[in-house]
């Protein structure tokens, strides 16, 4: 069964950054494209972000292009998000996924194999 796990979350004040990590056990991960998602609560989970198998390729949501760098690394099994000039806006629970339909969408409903997610609090 595919398990991916997140870590790197925390509570931060505004224009602070996170470098968020999401490893995988008992699969190798580079076979397949991954996102991040987000949700915040009382709201729908939503794409933050995803990355080709190769890395070469990624997509970003609005909200957060220019401030979130996604990049993997295969050789340890892992896809990080770098979470720069964060906003209060930006807290929410976050979570990786693996692309099942290979189109690197940043919709949650073509991902599968979440993780358990990672608390990010962005407050002053």
């Amino acid at each position: 069964q595919l398990q991916l796990v997140e870590s790197g979350g925390g509570l931060v004040q505004p224009g602070g950054s996170l470098r968020l990590s999401c490893a995988a056990s008992a699969f190798t991960l580079r076979n397949y494209v991954v996102g991040w998602f987000r949700q915040a609560p009382g709201k729908e989970r939503e794409g933050v972000s995803s990355i080709s198998t190769s890395g070469g390729r990624t997509k970003y949501a609005d909200s957060v292009k220019g401030r979130f760098t996604i990049s993997r690394d295969n050789a340890k099994n892992t896809v990080y998000l770098q979470a720069n000039s964060l906003k209060p806006e930006d807290t929410a629970v976050y979570y990786c996924a693996v692309d099942r339909t290979g189109r690197a969408s940043l919709r949650p409903a073509e991902y599968g194999s979440w993780g358990q997610g990672t608390q990010v609090t962005v407050t002053s």
